[in-house]
């Protein structure tokens, strides 16, 4: 719930469309006043601690602590402590927010990652939150870096994220204490001094109306408590009011009572002022996920055109209901302060059946904009030229690049849009259709490898969905897909009981596909374990779905992945006896390269097998199969494999000659002292045995 700000300057953060990002260069502030605070906290950077005092060395980051209720400054003056001090650490300033819009904790995993990728350090999916804490206290142990954490919920989170070195310094926003973290003094804020509150409300009306009423603005200062945010919402009443005197908005508030905080009063007078329907789109805009608005998101809550939802979101900026977030798309964010009144607003005044449909119109919209992010890319398609052509001008993006930085900018508010379809329960079929749009739009725009951190996110998404719908095929995709991404990233346990559960799955929808793909994957789990008998059973068992079915292409290859298995367990009669019908499949199937790649793996277990003779003409078959596939790096690696072999059957000569040609073919030559087998691995990746390990 970051506070309406005072610093129009400063950097964006991730949850204002961007990653965290590590600043070099702070720009020009106009923060106003807190003179003592920052005077206090910079003061503190260099307090001895009570680890100095004692004769020990600082085994932690330093902590700031800034604490004070929302709407009374504290993120403004966190940013420009920033600001002040950023030259003291060189490897930048790295931002992140630890509450949603909300105020519900963001989870510690989700920050980590954040901070990690600014720093632009792997991610792996799936990895929990003490394995990414500390890959991220790793990467700071080497950097000196200044951290701002704002909306810190409790010390938990702080600690979690706190770096292990005294190069480092924290400031952290909340709003309270952090109790549990050493040698914290809290600077706790309260009002501006009447100076820089009547500069702020100068800003917004001119000078002139203050100076020529000063006892009514300094009554005004006193009635907004000296709160920037109730002091923001005063000064956007007054400028769209030119006519009105300060005196007149003095009246009006004093009129509120004393019933809450003054941003809250300051809010209910502004509010009361709005035609009704902008009234209505005010309250609704409390259902952004994220509190992140763009004209888009108020258009489909609100049911009006684009163009009107943008006039309507300016219109609320001027009078500091929203702030604009610096984006080179027009976004907008809702004060953390503002936040609960907006939500009690609509629970008073607007049905539950009214914000449900509101929400719907919201996801469908998001679906459709990623529709056409990803049919963007795909131009070359007549099936997605005629989707593009069949949408509104408004949701069609103008080339690829545009629909790039539309994904991007927007994800935060993305992926919350998803957490958000799920967490409703209501909304299950939508969910699942946003979803699935946003997977597609973010592999076609951003690839699967650099999304799958996201992806892992989404896919567990899924799986909650179909849990509780209980649909038994999207489970086993789901289940699928984690297990994929665990695979790649060594949890190598944790993918094989996805697999098996996503088999269970697959059986109870009687999905033979994901059956079939469950079975395999098994396989591959336990050959990454080592487990190589059980490898082969779980490809025989796949093997055996396949021929059923008649799916001769996967037969063969399946084939050959049994033939591995029984390969890396010394096996070889039976890995000879796979690979020939591996093959014998691809040359039914009219796969020259295929047949190509089968033979040169027979053709490296002939040798293991003791059987050189046998192995020179297998490979010599393949390379002129690979020859007629054109497929010049397989030929390579097989002029490389003939090479070796009549080395070890004493005819260096010639093998001189087809390492020779395996170097023509590559377009360098090799070097005669390398080994066969790292000039083998440099030029076709060829699966290694155990032995060669």
């Amino acid at each position: 719930m970051t506070d309406q700000a005072v610093d129009n300057g400063g950097t964006k953060v991730s949850a204002e469309g961007q990653r965290p990002a590590a600043e070099s260069a702070p720009t020009e502030s106009q923060f106003l006043g807190r003179t003592r605070e920052l005077k206090e906290l910079r003061a503190d950077i260099e307090r001895a601690g009570l680890d100095t005092i004692s004769g020990r060395k600082a085994p932690r980051a330093r902590v700031l602590l800034i604490a004070g209720k929302p709407g009374s400054g504290r993120t403004a003056l966190a940013g420009e402590l920033a600001r002040q001090v950023a030259e003291s650490y060189p490897d930048g300033v790295l931002r992140a927010r630890l509450s949603e819009a909300d105020g519900t904790p963001v989870p510690t995993e989700r920050t980590a990652r954040e901070l990690l990728t600014a720093l632009e350090r792997p991610t792996p999916p799936g990895a929990d939150a003490d394995a990414l804490g500390e890959a991220l206290r790793e990467a700071l142990a080497v950097r000196r870096v200044l951290l701002v954490l704002d909306d810190a919920a409790d010390a938990e989170q702080v600690d979690a994220l706190l770096p292990d070195t005294p190069d480092c310094l924290v400031i952290a926003v909340s709003g309270g204490p952090l109790t549990g973290i050493a040698d914290v003094r809290p600077c706790t804020l309260g009002g501006l001094d009447t100076k820089a509150a009547l500069e702020l409300l100068g800003r917004f009306t001119g000078e002139v109306r203050i100076t020529v009423d000063p006892l009514s603005a300094e009554n005004l200062v006193e009635l907004c408590a000296g709160q920037p945010a109730a002091l923001v919402l005063a000064g956007g009443w007054l400028a769209s009011r030119p006519q009105s005197a300060v005196a007149d908005l003095a009246k009006h508030l004093r009129g509120e009572g004393e019933d809450g905080p003054a941003p809250a009063r300051m809010f209910r007078l502004t509010y009361a002022s709005l035609p009704s329907a902008a009234a209505r789109i005010l309250r609704l805009l409390s259902l952004a996920p994220a509190g992140l608005v763009d004209p888009h998101t108020a258009s489909a809550l609100a049911g009006c055109s684009v163009s009107a939802a943008r006039t309507t979101l300016d219109d609320f900026a001027a009078l500091g209901l929203l702030r604009p977030v610096e984006s080179p798309l027009p976004q907008y964010e809702v004060p953390g302060c503002l936040l609960p009144l907006l939500t009690a607003l609509t629970e008073a005044h607007d049905r539950p059946a009214e914000l449900q449909l509101a929400r719907a119109r919201m996801l469908e919209r998001t679906v459709r904009l990623l529709v056409s992010c990803r049919a963007i890319t795909e131009t070359d398609s007549s099936p997605a030229r005629e989707k593009l052509a069949g949408m509104p001008r408004a949701l069609r993006f103008p080339n690829p690049r545009a629909a790039a930085d539309w994904l991007r900018i927007r994800q935060p508010a993305l992926l919350a849009s998803a957490r958000l379809a799920v967490a409703d329960g209501e909304l299950d079929t939508l969910a699942r259709r946003l979803m699935a749009a946003l997977v597609r739009a973010m592999v076609a725009h951003v690839g699967t490898q650099a999304a799958a951190p996201e992806l892992y996110g989404i896919h567990r998404l899924v799986l909650d969905v179909a849990e509780r719908r209980k649909l038994p095929r999207e489970r086993a995709a789901a289940l699928l897909n984690l297990a994929d991404l665990d695979a790649q990233t060594g949890r190598t346990p944790e993918a094989l009981a996805r697999y098996r559960a996503a088999l269970d799955a697959g059986r109870e929808a009687n999905d033979l596909y994901a059956t079939g793909r469950a079975m395999e994957s098994v396989g591959g789990a336990y050959q990454e374990l080592g487990d190589y008998d059980r490898a082969a059973d779980w490809y025989g068992r796949a093997l055996g779905e396949r021929l059923a079915r008649d799916e001769r292409v996967e037969a063969a290859r399946l084939y050959g992945r049994i033939a591995t298995a029984h390969t890396y367990a010394g096996r070889y009669g039976e890995a000879l006896r796979n690979w020939r019908a591996a093959v014998t499949g691809h040359r039914k199937n009219g796969d020259l390269a295929a047949q190509a790649r089968a033979l040169s793996e027979l053709a490296r277990v002939q040798e293991y097998a003791g059987r050189p003779e046998e192995s020179l003409r297998t490979c010599q078959e393949a390379a002129e199969l690979a020859r007629r596939a054109d497929d010049v790096r397989l030929q390579a690696a097989l002029q490389l494999r003939l090479a070796d072999t009549l080395d070890r059957l004493g005819d260096p000569a010639a093998a001189k000659l087809h390492r020779v040609a395996a170097g023509r073919m590559l377009g360098d030559e090799l070097p005669e002292s390398a080994s066969a087998r790292e000039q083998d691995a440099n030029a076709y990746e060829i699966r290694s045995t155990p032995e060669e390990d």
